[in-house]
């Protein structure tokens, strides 16, 4: 488990797929980050759930890729 959190080739992959679908018109973290970005005006609890399901693949990228640079 512990060599699966810190595989960084597995997060990437996951960011460029789950992190960034649905792709069309614009991936969705985006429209997410843009929509904050403006002010977060009518966002509900789902929408900021939906975000940080997007959001995670990618802090965990970072993650890892901190991890590796430490080591």
């Amino acid at each position: 488990m512990k060599n699966m959190l810190n595989n960084w080739q597995l997060w990437l992959m996951a960011s460029l797929t789950l992190g960034l679908a649905p792709f069309l018109p614009e991936p969705h973290l985006f429209g997410k980050i843009r929509w904050i970005l403006g002010g977060a005006v009518g966002m509900k609890p789902m929408d900021w759930f939906d975000f940080f399901l997007h959001l995670t693949p990618w802090l965990l990228l970072l993650r890892s890729i901190a991890l590796k640079w430490i080591k």
